[in-house]
């Protein structure tokens, strides 16, 4: 059934990628299986092994790709944001995730093995998305706080990721709130203006 010489490696490489992550945004986490990627591109499993290493390592290659595409997707957002820029980049992570809800949950349902050192090239990619958030928190903090903004940053995805995780699974429907995304934003301008920025909106 294999087709070992059609492709070259790297060919080879993004042709698994790119079926693997269309599967995982159709099943999840949960439905993944790397014997159904190999089935659809004509390939052995042994093939994506040789290739990727382990499931482990398809998996981190899987969701560092919805990071990449995800940041596309922040930039974008950005790019037509106006001036209340931090509003724009709650928006588009509510947006991103609502759109993708099985390649974003995917990327928080794997772990890998305890004792695993994420590649360094993956950890770029990952890191690219913070790094955005960053740029926004430096824009709107003063001078002389500017320097919080990567701790910030991490705390204020936290925030936002939790309530996106609750709209996204009914629990915020459950406790009442009908404006998951409009709260989340209301945390950020609150932790934003404790740090001295200045309000942009309301």
């Amino acid at each position: 059934m294999g087709r070992r010489s059609d492709h070259s490696r790297a060919q080879l490489e993004e042709l698994i990628l790119a079926e693997a992550h269309r599967l995982m945004a159709e099943g999840g986490y949960a439905r993944f299986s790397a014997r159904e990627v190999a089935k659809r591109i004509g390939y052995s499993i042994g093939t994506i092994y040789n290739v990727f290493g382990s499931l482990d390592a398809l998996l981190l290659a899987i969701n560092s790709r919805t990071f990449t595409v995800w940041a596309k997707w922040l930039r974008d957002k950005l790019a037509v944001a106006g001036e209340d820029r931090i509003a724009a980049l709650v928006a588009g992570y509510f947006d991103f995730a609502a759109r993708n809800p099985r390649l974003w949950m995917a990327i928080y349902d794997h772990r890998l093995p305890d004792g695993t050192e994420m590649p360094e090239g993956y950890r770029r990619k990952r890191a690219g998305l913070t790094g955005i958030v960053e740029e926004e928190i430096a824009r709107v903090l003063p001078p002389e706080t500017r320097d919080r903004a990567p701790e910030l940053a991490r705390s204020l995805v936290a925030v936002v990721h939790g309530h996106c995780e609750f709209a996204l699974n009914g629990t915020f429907a459950l406790l009442g709130e009908e404006q998951p995304e409009q709260a989340a934003l209301a945390r950020v301008r609150e932790a934003l203006a404790a740090a001295g920025a200045a309000s942009k909106g309301s």
